[in-house]
């Protein structure tokens, strides 16, 4: 896997499809700007915005309109004496099926001016129903030839069916060394260091398993609503939008077995060992949520059943967890937004101590907390002994923070490291089409009986039944909030 000391990238010319949209406002285009700055880019590098001709920019409106973006929401604003560099990068062109003469124009006159043979970059930043046309429109146009790499947004499919006939269209044009198929969870700098915690500290990784971990929770809470999103997110729903591209994403990091090296080939085959262990889902240990007054945000059907939370429990059928549940949970307009992974370690055979604080949980204290919202940090959470004549116990908990340990200054967004390591061709925190289609293939079950979405009220932590789902443990969420 790609670390600070990759090699720059070489030459290129990146085609951002949807180029208009919200992602590449609120992401790419400041990513790329952000690179740009910290002498990351190629040494030679050109931008060309895409889109339908519907949407056309000129070339004067997609710098100004990339300019704003970066302005709205770029660490580095425009003033920066590097911007008129990465502008002068930029240009637009429409294109569609049937229609690619424009943009075949733009990569053609933007390879002259890098000169060589600079690689391409396709970034598709399209709706997800998009993907297979804009695909099937760069290999009829031979735009696919050569030194080429396709980057794709999730969700890859909704279903097993969906998802296979996605990879055979994509696999029609593209080799899979050429498929980025991008999570922005796995370039998460907090979500990497769970390898670095785990296989670099001989502390850990012996404990690592079903002889010491009693319950692995994976819960990432959102306090926002769908804000907007209805026609998206009610055709999709926590489940599909959060579990399947995201969580099952940072469990296969939780519990893969050491690999042979941090290459990208042996780190997605020991993250593919674990879908390949994971249990079809049993609906009955999952819990579906809707926060009341969903169904009256405009676009949103009257009688929609469509979640937004879900709790699910997990189970790998391998030697290193068998019998340890793995606990999921995400949604929209829930108490905290947090990202956080615990493992709850067994309690000592025998209970030595007789006298506890009566505010310290039992069977809570022994945990390792992985916060991975950016900057992150760790925590382990233990019993130690209260000062004072009696042999008490209090909660105790030891801390490593990123931004008192490194300079943050240096990190980058999620996107920022994906797009660098696409560009390098380091697949290592992309995701394979085995392990899409596996994905989906044990979350059929769900997906053809889901149990119906039970109310909440918002700024909840969902419906009562989350609780009971995780029984006899208890959610590290909110218990530790305060």
């Amino acid at each position: 896997m790609s670390n600070g000391g990759s090699p720059r990238p070489g030459n290129h010319v990146i085609v951002l499809f949807g180029a208009t949209g919200d992602l590449a406002k609120r992401k790419l285009l400041p990513g790329l700007f952000h690179l740009h700055a910290a002498g990351l880019l190629p040494h030679e590098y050109r931008v060309i915005g895409c889109s339908p001709p519907s949407f056309a920019m000129s070339l004067e409106q997609f710098r100004a309109h990339a300019e704003q973006a970066c302005s709205d929401f770029c660490i580095t604003k425009p003033t920066d004496p590097s911007w008129p560099s990465f502008a002068e990068r930029l240009s637009f062109a429409a294109a569609e099926p049937g229609n690619t003469s424009q943009l075949e124009d733009a990569i053609q006159r933007a390879e002259k001016e890098i000169g060589g043979s600079p690689r391409r970059l396709y970034h598709l930043a399209v709706p997800p129903a998009a993907f297979t046309s804009v695909v099937g429109m760069l290999g009829e146009a031979g735009l696919n030839g050569g030194e080429t790499r396709v980057i794709i947004e999730k969700p890859f499919g909704t279903d097993l069916a969906s998802a296979r006939a996605l990879n055979q269209a994509v696999h029609a044009v593209f080799d899979e060394s050429q498929i980025f198929r991008i999570d922005h969870f796995l370039g998460k700098e907090s979500v990497d260091n769970i390898l670095a915690f785990r296989f670099a500290n001989g502390l850990f990784e012996p404990i690592w398993n079903r002889e010491h971990i009693r319950y692995v929770q994976i819960d990432v809470p959102e306090t926002l609503s769908i804000e907007g999103r209805a026609a998206f997110y009610d055709a999709t729903g926590a489940y599909r939008d959060m579990i399947v591209t995201h969580l099952f994403q940072v469990m296969g990091f939780v519990a893969m077995e050491p690999p042979v090296s941090l290459s990208a080939k042996h780190l997605r085959d020991e993250k593919e060992k674990v879908y390949e262990a994971l249990r079809p889902l049993d609906v009955g240990h999952v819990v579906r949520g809707q926060y009341t007054g969903y169904r009256s945000e405009p676009g949103v059907a009257a009688d929609s059943d469509t979640e937004t939370m879900v709790a699910v429990r997990a189970e790998l059928e391998n030697w290193r967890w068998h019998g340890v549940p793995f606990y999921l949970r995400s949604g929209k307009s829930l108490g905290a937004s947090r990202q956080v992974v615990t493992l709850g370690f067994h309690e000592p055979p025998l209970r030595m101590f007789r006298a506890h604080r009566h505010d310290t949980p039992t069977g809570r204290v022994n945990e390792i907390v992985i916060d991975f919202a950016d900057p992150g940090s760790i925590t382990t959470e233990f019993l130690a002994k209260v000062p004072g004549p009696e042999l008490a116990l209090g909660h105790s908990e030891m801390v490593f923070r990123y931004q008192d340990s490194f300079a943050t200054a240096n990190a980058l967004e999620g996107y920022e490291r994906l797009i660098l390591l696409a560009m390098v061709g380091d697949q290592a925190l992309f995701t394979r089409s085995d392990g899409v289609e596996r994905l989906w293939e044990i979350s059929a079950p769900l997906l053809d009986n889901p149990p119906p979405a039970e109310p909440y009220e918002p700024g909840s932590w969902g419906p009562a039944s989350v609780g009971k789902l995780i029984a006899p443990y208890r959610w590290h969420l909110p218990a530790h909030e305060a």
